[in-house]
């Protein structure tokens, strides 16, 4: 299956999609699929690829192929800062590939600019355009476990992380162990949506309902007893929500 990939990168799809364990960082909203540990390891692994990250922290989505086999090496996705309530999805079933570009170059990766968590935090959406939600994809690429590229007229529209939670760190760090509480779940959906438009809005104008769930979900992160790791990443960013924000 050919797609293109951003402003003009052809790519075939292979049987080979990345082994790496996805790393949901929520302090900085990104999804790491990628063998380096670090920033620097990121950095080293510019000069042995190409693809849509430019520079070093641009904007762009990162999708990096290897120069030599011009296969797919590593992706960096973020999470956009609009939250959608409602997002039906209607994609087929994930079918496992890798991607193998049609010419080394560089091309630009615009970030996506809508999401969607399900109130049970089973699967993250992030669509290019809100005009897609509700459309009918063409493929559901799963390049990494649990992450899967969404592709819209033949190219790549989108991307998902199934059960986000169970992904959960901070920075480049390994995610835990085992599968995510199930409370686990339903605060990592309640915390995307507060930390995102329009919600984090709200918060910012010191809305009282707002405030509310905020300090509700921070008084569960607490107290949760189970999987704390995940909740301490949680409960990090929220809580410096609150500290920016509290008046």
């Amino acid at each position: 299956m050919k797609v293109t990939i951003g402003d003009g990168m052809a790519a075939e799809t292979t049987d080979r999609p990345l082994a790496f364990t996805p790393r949901f960082d929520f302090r900085d909203l990104q999804l790491i699929v990628a063998g380096y540990a670090d920033p620097a390891g990121r950095e080293r692994e510019l000069s042995e690829t190409f693809g849509s990250m430019r520079w070093l922290w641009s904007e762009d989505e990162y999708v990096r192929f290897d120069r030599d086999s011009r296969e797919l090496r590593s992706l960096t996705f973020f999470v956009p800062a609009r939250y959608v309530s409602e997002a039906a999805d209607r994609a087929p079933r994930t079918r496992a590939a890798g991607l193998r570009a049609d010419v080394v170059g560089e091309f630009g990766m615009p970030p996506t600019t809508v999401f969607h968590c399900d109130p049970e935090g089973r699967a993250l959406n992030c669509l290019a355009d809100a005009r897609l939600l509700g459309r009918e994809w063409d493929a559901r690429l799963g390049v990494a476990p649990d992450v899967a590229l969404l592709v819209h007229e033949g190219a790549v529209a989108g991307w998902s992380l199934g059960d986000p939670a169970r992904y959960l760190t901070d920075g480049f760090a390994e995610p835990p162990s085992g599968p995510p509480a199930a409370a686990t779940r339903l605060r990592l959906a309640e915390c995307l949506e507060l930390v995102s438009s329009p919600l984090v809005e709200e918060v910012m104008d010191a809305d009282p309902e707002a405030w509310q769930r905020l300090r509700s979900v921070e008084r569960a992160l607490r107290e949760q007893r189970v999987d704390r790791a995940r909740a301490d990443v949680l409960r990090g960013v929220i809580s410096r929500l609150i500290e920016d924000y509290e008046g």
